[in-house]
């Protein structure tokens, strides 16, 4: 006898949904022939016929009602299609077991378990958003935690929230690690997902080791005033993944996940969704998750089918809404156009900006016209924010020559407010066979990353960073002048990013431990007081801008930035001399005091006290200059920058 159908209705969700004391099962598998559900693990039970579910032709979905299974409960679907029969995971498993990948079972998952401490949290408005992107698996495992003793194992989303001090000390107000959803083998940039809906294995604990984890978590729920975990709270993969973003939100930090949805794998084993249900000549046209073409290494989704689009879709609702992320980023959305997804971006943005209006959405598009991926349809396709390289670019070039004309920033300042900027991201500093583009300090002096020509214009290159219209992104390490390109392996110990120099032994990196670098620690030093000024100063953050001088001859740009409608003004100043230039005149937008908010040579050999600059304020008293209506004299250091506000 069939499966159950009690409590079962068309709103039903795919997957294994916990209800009326049972687990509910919707399986998408349009062209199987039977299909049935193995609980307890395949290795104690194999299904029969009460295990059946049954098939609603209009769908495609076979679905049952299982009375008394619980969460934790193991389950895998046994599918008989017309090319064979075999067992496949959920592809809407929330969890899978953390041994036997990929001939595992998934868990069913009870999402009220966790007892979250965000309910006043806010998430950050799109223009606020100062994004740390980082790599969970090589982020901070130096250490040996945990029941893994290797010196640099693959750290876990629990060694990376103890991070999260450091990086409210640093300001950042939100953090984007690489994709945290299950991929094949143990290291991996994640963007070869194969199970999107299950947290990545390798970046979980298993409950033998997590008594230290739980401790380390607890305490720091309790430094925010926040209630302790049970153990049984953070025992679970999907459990540890929201812990990560409870901490966060604790500290003041937004979650931005960032999801693949122009392709799965490679490495899509036979348990996978590809070719769900096992057709007799497998071939281009009758793979219902993929179409024929393939990107990355791995299978494009279909996207003119509804249960495909309903697949992804559900799956950003799920870190959205289960997760309580406060952004997504998408990884290229390019890919996605090009390969007939236009429509269902513009569909599923709807769909998140209805469930979740406060989150922000975030394209990686690079297309001709990037401006179409953040316009609302049917124009555009709804994101919030689209990828930019047009400040990289020119920043990294003048950094890179120092004959390079400063004009060129001119241009890459005027970038519009949605524009997604960095300087550095995992794409472009990975150590790879092609050899990527290198940091910063590096690119600005390949000889001696360390040299004051390194540090110096490594400063203007992040103040303009942080100053520029646009939301920044940095990445991880680029605030302490990590040199080396990095790796995904932690088995690259020479491409580990170098916390010791930076900050010391102390892991958390808030306690104002001296770093084995000084001159890392001193960039840190300014690195915290750059974010400081870009969170406090509001016209940094809006849309006004004037790039009002450029001076070819002394290597210098001017810009004004402010609020419409409101003001806010702030002058920034940068030079790429390499003298100082006393005595310069300047036009300010408003006669007056001015306060030097920020000077970057203050931050060599930090405190540095031969800095050169102006005591901490100029005047504009003086005559109109540069289109504005008067002007100030300033002295200006050499390969720095200055911000003013009125």
């Amino acid at each position: 006898m069939a499966a159950s159908q009690e409590h079962l209705t068309t709103g039903l969700p795919r997957g294994a949904t916990l209800m009326n004391g049972g687990v509910a099962f919707r399986f998408w598998a349009p062209a199987a022939r039977r299909v049935y559900v193995a609980l307890g693990g395949v290795v104690n039970h194999l299904p029969g016929p009460d295990d059946e579910l049954v098939l609603d032709p209009a769908t495609g979905d076979w679905t049952g009602f299982f009375p008394g299974v619980e969460a934790g409960a193991k389950y895998r679907y046994y599918v008989i299609g017309a090319g064979g029969e075999g067992f496949k995971r959920d592809p809407r498993a929330r969890e899978l077991e953390l041994y036997g990948y990929p001939e595992c079972d998934a868990l069913v998952v009870d999402d009220g378990v966790y007892p979250w401490h965000d309910q006043d949290w806010t998430p950050p408005a799109a223009a606020d958003l100062i994004v740390y992107q980082f790599h969970v698996g090589v982020f901070s495992a130096t250490d040996a935690q945990g029941h893994d003793r290797r010196p640099h194992r693959t750290a876990k989303l629990l060694d990376a929230v103890q991070r999260v001090p450091y990086l409210a000390g640093l300001g950042v107000t939100a953090v984007q690690p690489l994709p945290v959803n299950e991929f094949q083998g143990e290291w991996s940039l994640g963007y070869n997902g194969t199970d999107l809906f299950s947290p990545e294995m390798d970046y979980c604990v298993d409950p033998h080791a997590l008594p230290p984890y739980l401790d380390t978590v607890n305490d720091l729920l309790a430094a925010k005033g926040a209630g302790p975990l049970k153990f049984e709270q953070l025992a679970g993969q999907a459990n540890q993944l929201k812990a990560f973003v409870d901490v966060c939100h604790r500290y003041g930090i937004g979650v931005i996940f960032d999801v693949v949805y122009n392709h799965a794998g490679g490495g899509l084993d036979p348990e996978s969704l590809d070719y769900i249900d096992l057709p007799e000549h497998p071939g281009d046209e009758n793979n219902p998750y993929f179409s024929p073409e393939g990107w990355a290494g791995g299978r494009v989704f279909a996207f003119h089918r509804a249960a495909v689009r309903e697949y992804l879709t559900a799956n950003a609702l799920m870190f959205l809404r289960d997760y309580h992320a406060d952004g997504l980023r998408f990884d290229e959305v390019s890919v996605i156009d090009a390969k007939g997804g236009w429509a269902f971006c513009q569909e599923m943005t709807g769909v998140l900006h209805g469930a979740r209006p406060d989150a922000t959405l975030i394209a990686e598009y690079w297309a001709a016209i990037p401006r179409l991926a953040v316009e609302r349809p049917p124009g555009g396709m709804g994101f919030d924010l689209a990828y930019s390289d047009g400040l990289r670019d020119v920043v990294r070039a003048v950094v890179a020559d120092r004959g390079e004309g400063v004009g060129r920033l001119a241009d890459g300042l005027r970038s519009p407010g949605w524009a997604y900027n960095c300087l550095e991201n995992h794409d472009l500093v990975l150590d790879m066979d092609d050899h990527r583009a290198p940091r910063i300090a590096r690119l600005a002096d390949g000889s001696n990353p360390r040299s004051w020509y390194a540090r110096s214009r490594s400063r203007v290159a992040n103040g303009l960073l942080l100053t520029a219209p646009g939301v920044p992104m940095i990445f991880m390490g680029q605030e302490f002048l990590e040199d080396k390109l990095w790796s995904d392996s932690p088995g690259r110990t020479d491409r580990l990013i170098w916390w010791e120099g930076a900050v010391g032994v102390d892991r958390s990196g808030a306690g104002g431990a001296v770093g084995a670098d000084k001159h890392m620690s001193d960039f840190l030093h300014f690195y915290r007081d750059l974010v400081a000024v870009r969170r406090s100063l509001p016209g940094l953050r809006g849309s006004g801008l004037n790039v009002y001088s450029v001076d070819e001859a002394n290597r210098v740009v001017a810009f004004h930035r402010w609020v419409p409608g409101v003001g806010g003004d702030v002058v920034v100043v940068l030079t790429f001399s390499e003298s100082a230039l006393p005595g310069y005149r300047l036009g300010f937008p408003r006669p007056g005091h001015w306060s030097e908010v920020l000077n970057s040579d203050y931050y060599d050999n930090y405190p540095n006290v031969d800095v050169i600059g102006n005591a901490g304020a100029v005047v504009a008293d003086g005559p109109p200059m540069h289109g504005l209506a008067q002007s100030a004299t300033l002295t200006i250091p050499a390969n720095a920058l200055l911000v003013f506000r009125s």
